[in-house]
């Protein structure tokens, strides 16, 4: 079916629908997300399936976005489920999410614009991909 919004009314924010469809425990606004995972979560830069995708806010810090890796497409391109990314409250799952780093390493990405239906126009900086499962647990 392709990219799509599931619940336009959802009424949700990004980082609690993150938190839920991932299980990672972290509170607090977006982009504090990759610092509060320092030391309690595997970090990276590169995706997996269950992952959460932290972005920075569009030309500033102040701001952030969390969104769950649902499937890895190719080395370039993975699909994103998230919440409130066109400012709404909804669910959008399936979204494609480009790397478009020079180093191909997932530091800068484009986000399909699902009304639009085309890449959106802005580059965002992802800090990163967090995984789902406590550091401890591992040891």
């Amino acid at each position: 079916m392709g990219a799509r919004v599931v619940d336009a009314h959802a009424g949700l924010q990004c980082v609690p629908f993150a938190r839920d469809a991932s299980g990672v425990q972290i509170y607090g606004n977006a982009n504090t997300w990759w610092r509060q995972a320092a030391g309690r979560y595997p970090r990276s830069a590169y995706p997996a399936t269950g992952s959460v995708l932290v972005l920075q806010g569009y030309r500033t810090t102040a701001r952030g976005h969390v969104a769950v890796v649902s499937r890895i497409v190719s080395e370039r391109v993975i699909l994103v489920d998230h919440a409130n990314w066109l400012n709404n409250g909804e669910i959008s799952v399936a979204v494609p999410v480009l790397d478009v780093s020079p180093a191909n390493d997932w530091s800068q990405v484009r986000v399909w614009h699902i009304p639009g239906n085309h890449w959106g126009g802005r580059v965002y900086t992802a800090e990163g991909f967090i995984h789902p499962f406590l550091l401890q647990a591992m040891s």
